[in-house]
């Protein structure tokens, strides 16, 4: 007797090359090729490095299309976003893909053949909410109207963490149909190594949610010296006492993270944060922005710090520095953590998501129905 097996042989996702989302991108379509399904990963944003490209080559089941186009929330981007619809849309033709995995809002509204789900790692809105403490100002209501639009054509919303589900909902309404799939990473690219007396900070330092400004204004009080990875655009100013150690390389990046035995990011808005699991992985003792979606990942895990309060991040630190035993166990807590946010326990959330949408559109013959009771519970009252 025939049954119908609704796994998808090829996904098609999009993705961008400026942040996070490369990294989650890799590391699903690497898990999602243990079950056999191929990604086709459409690349936006900005061009791929060699060293980029040579990473997803590594990757089996994966095809890379390149496409230079402006991402949705970038300046002026509205007619690349237009023209990279008409690509992805020639893609899904030409390659014929299951499903549609969209890592970013805007392109959900356009005329798909097959089931498709919008990713919410992060928002403009949100992140003006975090850093500027209101709305953001009008001359964003055109991305408010076009991810509004992206979000409720899409057949499920998918969020990092809960507390990201709940910002997409505080800024445009009650999606109808949420799920939360918590990202992942290889815990044998970093690992525990010898450490030293050093504090780390990582990531896009430029952009004002990482908070540098309360690390700058702490780092002279320390007794520790405090390194920082990643691209500051002009953010660190001259004479800094933090050591600059510039863009890294994902291995170089895991040598300073095993290194280093305090990481810290006292972040205003992280909707998951990948550089605190690569830290913890790495055995690193974690101070981070007391915020709600950092609280939902590492609570018990890691000490929080209020993100503005020079001398309370300065505080934490320090017990950390003069305390080695608690030093020694928040490390092992925050590392026994992050071993949870894997890539299989993450492709397996992905693939129960793209079952659904399957066996819903074959039921239905081209029209999803979300089922009742996958739809995102009542909101927690720690994120209340």
């Amino acid at each position: 007797m025939y049954r119908y097996d609704p796994k998808p042989g090829r996904v098609l996702m999009t993705a961008d090359a400026v942040g996070g989302v490369w990294t989650y991108s890799l590391e699903l379509a690497r898990a999602l090729s243990d079950y056999g399904i191929q990604t086709s990963l459409a690349v936006m944003g900005a061009p791929l490095t060699a060293g980029r490209r040579e990473e997803a080559g590594r990757i089996p089941d994966i095809q890379l299309h390149e496409g230079e186009y402006k991402l949705e929330w970038m300046e002026d981007s509205w007619a690349d976003v237009e023209r990279a619809g008409a690509w992805l849309l020639d893609l899904e033709e030409k390659l014929r893909p299951e499903i549609i995995h969209l890592n970013g809002f805007a392109h959900a509204s356009l005329p798909w053949k097959s089931p498709k789900i919008v990713v919410g790692h992060s928002c403009v809105l949100s992140w003006w909410d975090a850093v500027y403490g209101g709305p953001a100002p009008a001359y964003w209501d055109a991305y408010r109207r076009i991810v509004a639009g992206g979000l409720f054509s899409s057949d499920i919303v998918v969020s990092p963490s809960k507390a990201m589900m709940w910002m997409l909902y505080k800024h445009y309404g009650e999606i109808p149909s949420g799920r939360v799939v918590y990202n992942g990473r290889n815990p044998r690219v970093f690992c525990p190594g010898r450490k030293e007396e050093i504090i780390l900070m990582a990531g896009r330092l430029w952009d004002e949610a990482k908070n540098l400004r309360t690390v700058i204004r702490a780092a002279p009080k320390l007794s520790w010296p405090v390194y920082a990875a990643g691209e500051d655009r002009g953010e660190m100013p001259s004479g800094s006492p933090i050591r600059s150690l510039g863009q890294l390389s994902a291995s170089s990046l895991s040598a300073w993270f095993a290194r280093a035995s305090i990481y810290v990011l006292p972040a205003l808005y992280e909707p998951f944060g990948y550089t605190p699991l690569e830290a913890a992985l790495c055995g690193c003792a974690l101070v981070l922005g007391n915020i709600p979606s950092l609280r939902e990942i590492w609570d018990g895990a890691a000490m929080f710090v209020e993100p503005r309060d020079e001398e309370d991040f300065r505080g934490a630190v320090e017990i950390l520095i003069s305390k080695p035993g608690l030093r020694r166990e928040m490390a092992a807590r925050a590392r026994s953590r992050a071993l949870e946010f894997t890539p299989s326990q993450m492709a397996a959330g992905y693939l129960a998501i793209y079952r659904e949408l399957l066996e819903g559109w074959h039921l239905n013959e081209g029209y999803f129905r979300p089922r009742q009771n996958g739809i995102f519970q009542p909101k927690p009252r720690s994120l209340q």
